[in-house]
């Protein structure tokens, strides 16, 4: 897989399942219930299959940005781990202003329930999750 653009979809595609995994295993286990697909549904007045559409369309777009904006911007950084902690922070910030930006042009819009701290919390772990996950499949070395 040479192509740089169908890498970085597969990328977005792995690393969503990967985060989305991460969050119903985290709900499993006592920590607030985050549910992206079903907040971007409720918002949009729409099924949570679209949610759902919407939230790995969301993934392939941040996997897109990496490879081709922020990857560029980490040359410092020689580890794809290292790489994909920094961006999955990026991707996070990134997020949480999309959410507020959201929040105030769509009133329905549900709001988190539970320790604002905690949801953060998982927010950011997910997202490093999702950083380490799209860095390690885009940065894989290709051998012929």
């Amino acid at each position: 897989m040479n192509n740089k653009f169908l890498r970085s979809v597969v990328a977005g595609i792995v690393a969503t399942i990967a985060m989305s995994a991460m969050m119903m295993i985290a709900a499993q286990l006592g920590m607030p219930k985050m549910e992206p697909p079903k907040m971007l549904a409720t918002t949009m007045g729409a099924s949570v299959a679209i949610g759902w559409i919407m939230h790995f369309m969301i993934g392939i777009i941040f996997a897109l940005i990496y490879s081709f904006i922020i990857k560029d911007w980490l040359t410092k950084i020689t580890s794809s781990l290292g790489k994909g902690v920094v961006f999955g922070i990026i991707a996070f910030v990134m997020a949480q202003i999309s959410m507020g930006l959201m929040m105030q042009i769509f009133p329905t819009m549900p709001t988190p329930s539970g320790n604002m701290i905690v949801i953060l919390m998982g927010g950011l772990i997910g997202h490093i999750l999702f950083g380490i996950v799209v860095a390690a499949i885009v940065n894989k070395k290709i051998t012929s």
